[in-house]
């Protein structure tokens, strides 16, 4: 059967998802429609990514843009993403892993988002290939983007949540409705409530944020700190060491303020070299998940080398996210492995402790190594992986993991979500830590 047939055969119930006056105004869904009736899959693709990612960012713009910002850009960039123009300055990747954070989009569109961005950049006329899609391959990635971004209403959650930033910044907060918001924040789930705080941070430690909203977040942030996760806190930790490096003066002050409202003083490093691996690890995920990243990321492998030593040193406020960059850069971005780092990660691996290597272990439970699984290299490497980390594992229930997914004939991606890996798991949450 003629694979255009294949599309045309189902694009009406699919188009049909979409608000008629969306479809009539969008030129890449009709320059996608075109393409699909010559013939033209790979050019499709691509006509369908860009109507997707314009969808997207059209969704964070409407939404909270300082919210998604505090979220989604870290370190020195966050000063020069202020409104809806500079959207365009991230790549889609980014835009993507912003979107999830603040559950603009589900963990499940993210996965499917993430394998089509894949696609996109290795099947589609974006890129020379031999890869050849098909009909049906086509419709469905059309079908996930309008489910998944397109046509997807906001989740009330995230509506709360806007509603709430707006109006710390509006109206005044006492005792009374502070316990009232209160049962609202218990409600959010753990990954609400650290996007939530990201946001809190970013709101307070702005110089024209005005007085009345600081004490607003003083009434609430005490609230919400318990419910965020030991990561999260780190964070504003290490957010306060760059104020200080950079002699940010202002901002340090209110860092500090920040966190003496929560006596959470104790998440200041003391080790301000952390501040440098977070810049390092940054700069090597960019290099990583962008363009050419067989050229651009082996100085930053270098980079990240010189500045952890060898044997690494590693702070504690950022071991785990040091550990989950060597993971996914180690299974590579699905391509093709960037020959000139990878001898510096399998380096930085080995010298993994028994803590380490459980982390890196469970990287499968995240987000992003669990939606890099659906890709064959990425699996390949992760097994690979595995292997190489198990003489460093000494847990009984750790190695008892280990061999089971090592033996696992399901799909990896979906891994995490098997009862008996769930059981086990549940064990091990005190091990990561």
């Amino acid at each position: 059967m003629d694979e255009r047939l294949r599309v045309f055969s189902n694009i009406d119930y699919v188009i049909k998802q979409i608000d008629p006056q969306l479809s009539q105004k969008s030129i890449y869904l009709s320059k996608f429609l075109a393409a699909s009736a010559s013939g033209l899959f790979d050019a499709s693709l691509n006509y369908l990514w860009d109507e997707t990612i314009i969808q997207l960012r059209k969704r964070v713009s409407q939404f909270d843009l300082e919210y998604f910002y505090d979220n989604t850009v870290g370190g020195d960039r966050r000063k020069n993403f202020k409104t809806e123009d500079d959207l365009v300055k991230l790549q889609d990747s980014e835009l993507i892993n912003g979107a999830n954070e603040i559950e603009l989009i589900s963990d499940v569109g993210f996965k499917h988002l993430t394998f089509i961005n894949y696609m996109r950049n290795w099947a589609s006329a974006a890129h020379p290939n031999q890869t050849d899609i098909t009909g049906l391959q086509l419709i469905s990635w059309l079908e996930t983007c309008i489910k998944e971004v397109i046509s997807l209403p906001i989740p009330s959650g995230a509506i709360q949540i806007k509603k709430l930033l707006a109006n710390i910044r509006k109206e005044p907060i006492n005792a009374d409705n502070a316990d009232e918001i209160g049962v609202f924040l218990t409600e959010l789930s753990e990954e609400q409530s650290n996007s939530l705080a990201m946001a809190f941070f970013g709101i307070y430690t702005r110089e024209d944020t005005d007085n009345q909203t600081r004490q607003n977040i003083k009434w609430l942030l005490p609230l919400l700190w318990k419910a965020i996760d030991e990561d999260t806190r780190n964070t504003f930790g290490i957010k306060y060491g760059y104020f200080s490096a950079n002699h940010e003066t202002e901002q340090k002050k209110l860092a500090r303020q920040f966190l003496e409202i929560v006596e959470g003083q104790k998440y200041i490093p003391d080790d301000l070299r952390i501040l440098e691996i977070q810049n390092s690890i940054r700069n090597l995920l960019n290099a990583h998940r962008g363009s050419n990243n067989f050229y651009n990321e082996p100085p930053f492998a270098r980079e990240l080398r010189r500045i952890v030593g060898i044997p690494p040193k590693i702070p504690k406020g950022i071991n785990k996210h040091y550990v989950l960059t060597l993971v996914e850069v180690f299974m590579s971005n699905g391509n093709g492995i960037a020959w000139d780092a990878e001898p510096i990660y399998l380096e930085l691996i080995e010298h993994f402790d028994s803590h380490q290597a459980t982390i890196a272990l469970l990287s499968f439970t995240t987000d992003q190594i669990s939606s890099s699984l659906q890709i064959k290299l990425c699996k390949q490497k992760y097994v690979e992986l595995l292997n190489f980390i198990k003489p460093k594992i000494t847990n009984a229930s750790t190695i008892e993991l280990l061999d089971f997914i090592l033996e696992f004939k399901g799909s990896y991606s979906e891994m995490r979500s098997d009862s008996r890996v769930q059981r086990v798991l549940k064990n091990l949450e005190i091990l990561v830590k």
